[in-house]
């Protein structure tokens, strides 16, 4: 059902328990967010930018800690100080940073490669295998032997998603991963997230902006505005249907609305004519 409320879930891989965080104290990122994350789904977390999408990843994969509450991965609760319990996590995880974060010196297979080679003791010929067959999931196994610089935004972004379940991740954490690509690569990546999660049983973590592309691939739908506020969750279907104005106005595009384009300031008056910098 549609609303602030947490989803009846009989199977959750990660809860979010009254979360609040902030870089400093001056400015809060999340505030007090309850959210669930269920086992073998695709979710999606919808917000503009600044409204905690990013933080929540860092959160999950315990890069930082969380100001009060828990994050909650399988059963166990996150803790930053402990490190062997960070690399159990972050074995089972698997990353597609917003930018691709991929390493400009390697070639593309040397970067499905790298974390095989890190985090296993695979002998190289069957590291080789493994990584003709990610790189062929997500139609670049021809590619292999290019650099980065070789290769467009496109194709670099399919070449981190294949980074990214090199190692069969229990959880796939997206990080804007239809940005900046045209209409058939968004298609495309839209189009592996859905196919890699119910082929692996992975857990799916979205974030992101793009609105058609995520209610088209997930089965959860989470809005965030400013301030880590959550303002609904339901099914595409029910998000889409919505009469709630913030939640139409974001998932409709509509320039007025609830949420405000300008980023609170004084008034016009109080910063021209003045000849002091703020």
């Amino acid at each position: 059902m549609l609303g602030k409320s947490l989803p009846e879930m009989s199977d959750n891989f990660i809860e979010i328990d009254h979360v609040t965080f902030g870089y400093d104290a001056s400015r809060t990122i999340l505030n007090d967010l309850s959210l669930r994350f269920q086992r073998g789904k695709v979710t999606a977390v919808l917000g503009g930018s600044g409204c905690g999408k990013t933080t929540l990843l860092r959160l999950i994969a315990g890069v930082h800690a969380a100001n009060s509450g828990r994050v909650v991965v399988d059963g166990e609760v996150v803790d930053v100080r402990d490190r062997a319990q960070l690399y159990r996590l972050r074995r089972r995880l698997g990353m597609l940073f917003q930018f691709g974060a991929l390493f400009t010196d390697l070639t593309v297979y040397e970067n499905v490669a790298f974390p095989m080679r890190e985090m296993t003791d695979l002998p190289e010929a069957l590291i080789h295998d493994l990584v003709l067959m990610k790189l062929n999931a997500v139609g670049l196994r021809g590619a292999s032997h290019l650099k980065i610089s070789e290769v467009s935004g496109g194709m670099a972004r399919r070449i981190a998603l294949a980074r990214a379940i090199a190692l069969d991740p229990e959880l796939i954490m997206y990080d804007e991963p239809f940005a900046g690509l045209d209409l058939i690569s968004m298609g495309v990546a839209a189009k592996l997230i859905r196919t890699l999660n119910d082929v692996t049983g992975a857990t799916s973590l979205v974030i992101s902006h793009d609105v058609p592309e995520c209610m088209a691939i997930s089965d959860w739908v989470i809005l965030l505005a400013g301030g880590g506020r959550l303002v609904a969750q339901g099914t595409p279907a029910e998000l889409m249907a919505s009469t709630d104005p913030e939640v139409r106005q974001f998932v409709r595009g509509e320039p007025d609305g609830p949420v405000k384009f300008h980023y609170p300031a004084r008034e016009m008056a109080d910063d021209f004519g003045l000849g002091v910098l703020p």
